[in-house]
């Protein structure tokens, strides 16, 4: 998905919000009740976790890339109760030789 976020260090990133992408691999709860029944109810709307994010980058700002793909999966583990996520955030056009750059990073419930 891409986004408008406000997130950055430097004063320049500091004046208007950034677009950036976000991918999101959200493992399903165990017992997979959504193979049997085939309804969203018994699933990860993903929907729902868009418009979550979404409320979650009007509400905060974020200095690093790190810190926002760390708040999006302990998110995302708590509220949809996924046993695992991986979260890749991505800046775009930020560096003049790069098209994009950010991180990845994957969480388990422990």
């Amino acid at each position: 998905m891409r986004l408008q976020a406000w997130i950055g260090l430097y004063r320049n990133e500091k004046i208007a919000p950034q677009t950036i992408e976000i991918d999101l691999e959200i493992a399903l709860p165990a017992g997979g009740a959504v193979f049997r029944t085939g309804r969203v109810a018994d699933t990860i709307d993903y929907g729902v976790v868009v418009e979550h994010v979404r409320a979650l980058l009007a509400k905060e700002r974020f200095g690093l890339v790190e810190s926002l793909a760390e708040r999006i999966a302990e998110s995302i583990l708590k509220e949809f109760a996924s046993p695992r996520v991986k979260v890749s955030i991505a800046k775009l056009g930020v560096l003049r030789d790069a098209k994009q750059v950010g991180v990845s990073i994957e969480r388990s419930k422990s």
